[in-house]
């Protein structure tokens, strides 16, 4: 049975909670292979909005299982704020399981990733200050703090002072900053234990247990192909790999068991903080798309930038992720504006290029090199096939299909699920 992977392939906010949300109607486990509460889904169901941010969009289903899995990096407090606001809406979170494996964000991670962003000033990445990227740090350096340690608080206490041997002195001495307590930070973990305890699984071996017995497995990756920390606009990355095969590695399940790999993509173009962005409007068309598409972070509020479709990313995100599919969001939002450009290639010093130029450089001063198609002034938002939807609403999408290197399989109209045009199933 399948394994689908679901890979935001721009900057993220692309829409993957709601896909994800959509697949799970029809499937039994949804997980998160990667990232932390540095990146949130927004997800409309029934006109009620659930804004999720470490829990797998899955979750309000109530016949799949949600898994947090071993490429996450969990902020404990964050993680049972989330699991009691729904619980609080009547949402069930009692079947929620987390890999043993998973990664611990520490307060001082947090500490960590504030003072160092200030201390980089005009190089500043424009991290949330979540501590993701210390923790993934952490992780690399041999010196993280897993979940399974939280039940040994002999083991626990080694890990927080070997960690934190060498943080204090860089925040007393770089940093100005007060050492930070073993005491108070064992403390701290071992507040969640008992808690945490039931959900905690030996999660790799829960999926491929239930692959093995026919079920369903989405992957839903955080964050975006052009965020991912080797394949991304680096350094303006997050700290993990948010593509398909990151998607692997963070949930244990191998390569040949993936049999769709799913691209979440919008009708235009946002990114947040940092980093270069070539389509990127500055003009009062650029606040359009902002307001009319709610384009506000779902964690820190922050205004997204906004730009024209950039088919160059498509392309190159199709071909990094093995894209079988896209899905393509908020159409909507393009209804009434009377030509809309679409981004074919780069004009690099004179050069035109069609594919992501090699240099970083190169990108970040890239001229977008723009087609330009009729738009539509109907309401599309109660479009239910390809056919209802205006003929030049039709001819973009398809002219969007042609460029991307990948059929658009379905098309959002609105941020409810069922605002949503199935031109090729999923799952069949």
């Amino acid at each position: 049975m399948p394994a689908i992977v679901v890979v935001g392939a721009q900057w993220g906010d692309e829409g993957k909670g709601k896909t994800t949300d959509i697949l799970g109607t029809r499937v039994d486990y949804v997980v998160k292979p990667n990232g932390g509460n540095n990146a949130g889904h927004t997800v409309v169901v029934g006109g009620e909005k659930y804004e999720l941010k470490l829990l797998p969009a899955g979750i309000l289903s109530p016949n799949v299982t949600p898994v947090i899995g071993n490429g996450v990096v969990v902020n404990l407090e964050a993680l049972f704020t989330e699991i009691d606001a729904l619980q609080a809406r009547g949402a069930r979170t009692d079947h929620l399981k987390i890999s043993a494996n998973a990664h611990v964000v520490v307060p001082f991670h947090q500490t960590l990733d504030k003072v160092t962003e200030r201390f980089l000033g005009k190089r500043a990445i424009g991290t949330t200050g979540r501590g993701i990227g210390p923790a993934y740090s952490d992780k690399a350096s041999r010196l993280g703090i897993r979940i399974q340690d939280l039940f040994d608080e002999s083991i626990l206490r080694q890990k927080v002072e070997g960690s934190l041997k060498q943080k204090n002195e860089l925040l007393v001495k770089i940093y100005n900053r007060r050492a930070v307590d073993v005491d108070e930070t064992v403390d701290y973990l071992l507040q969640f234990a008992e808690r945490l305890r039931p959900m905690v699984a030996d999660t790799e071996l829960l999926l491929n247990q239930a692959l093995d017995a026919g079920k369903v497995v989405v992957m839903e990756g955080g964050q975006a192909t052009m965020l991912d920390v080797d394949h991304g606009t680096y350094p303006f990355v997050t700290s993990s790999n948010p593509t398909a095969g990151g998607a692997c590695v963070g949930s244990g399940i191998g390569p040949t068991r993936i049999t769709r790999s799913v691209g979440i993509i919008k009708a235009y173009t946002t990114r947040v903080g940092a980093g270069p962005f070539p389509t990127e409007l500055f003009d009062d068309m650029g606040l359009y798309l902002q307001k009319t598409g709610g384009e506000y972070g779902v964690n820190t509020g922050r205004p997204r930038r906004c730009g024209w479709y950039d088919a160059v990313v498509a392309r190159y995100a199709a071909r990094v992720n093995g894209f079988t599919d896209y899905v393509l969001t908020k159409l909507d939002v393009l209804s009434g504006i009377e030509e809309i450009p679409v981004c074919v290639g780069y004009d690099v010093d004179g050069v035109r290029l069609d594919e992501m130029p090699t240099s970083q450089s190169d990108f970040h001063h890239a001229t977008p090199v723009y087609e330009t198609f009729p738009g539509w002034k109907e309401d599309i938002t109660s479009a239910r096939s390809f056919e209802d939807l205006p003929r030049n609403a039709q001819d973009y999408v398809l002219a969007l299909e042609r460029l991307s290197g990948c059929r658009m399989s379905v098309i959002g109209v609105g941020p409810d699920r069922e605002q949503s045009i199935v031109r090729h199933s999923l799952l069949d």
